[in-house]
């Protein structure tokens, strides 16, 4: 199990990288790792793209930060409940990609077959139901997708991704951007080729 001074070093090296890529505009996004018997999360009003060690705050699973001064994400209850549903997870990334938020504003999922690798690594990309951010209805209409998938849009809003590693919840971040932008570019082309049931279940059987 990492320190805490391993963790928060982690954290600000994937903001950054997510700053990089813009896939955290401004303000936007936030981050944690489980830590003892809460998690590590990004502060509220911090950006994951220019994250210090003070953006990082200890909070339990009850949501009340447990450092005198440091208030957590206003989203903190969104990563409590995927923690709590998938105990296996270590790691969240929320952000604001522009190709993955374009899907989600426009209220269209990731769900159809149409690149082999992403049908490997994430099955589909579901859309969650709109609701006010950092409200508990949005945390319920979010976290339910993730008794199946690991990954989820959220209408008018963003895209949250989860893993046992900060690494690969940041790879299928990469992976989910990059796909969003292939099938919007299909669309432009006349529309993707989406693969048959059949080709879809013999990528998925690969996994075992």
């Amino acid at each position: 199990m990492f320190c805490r001074e391993d963790l928060v070093s982690k954290i600000i090296e994937y903001g950054r990288l997510c700053g990089d890529k813009n896939f955290s505009p401004g303000y936007s996004g936030n981050i944690s790792a489980r830590f003892e018997e809460g998690m590590l999360i990004t502060t509220s009003g911090s950006s994951n793209g220019y994250l210090k060690e003070e953006n990082i705050v200890y909070t339990g699973f009850d949501g009340e930060s447990k450092e005198d001064g440091k208030k957590p994400s206003s989203e903190k209850f969104l990563h409590i409940e995927i923690y709590k549903k998938r105990p296996e997870f270590n790691y969240i990334i929320h952000v604001h990609a522009p190709y993955l938020s374009s899907f989600a504003s426009a209220g269209k999922d990731l769900m159809a077959p149409v690149m082999a690798e992403n049908v490997f690594y994430f099955g589909g990309i579901p859309l969650a139901k709109y609701a006010l951010p950092s409200t508990m209805e949005l945390v319920y209409n979010t976290v339910k997708y993730f008794d199946k998938y690991d990954a989820v849009l959220m209408a008018n809003h963003g895209f949250v991704v989860a893993s046992e590693t900060l690494e690969d919840a940041y790879m299928k971040l990469e992976l989910a951007e990059s796909y969003a932008q292939v099938v919007l570019n299909t669309m432009v082309l006349g529309g993707a080729k989406v693969l048959s049931k059949k080709q879809a279940k013999e990528i998925l059987d690969l996994r075992n």
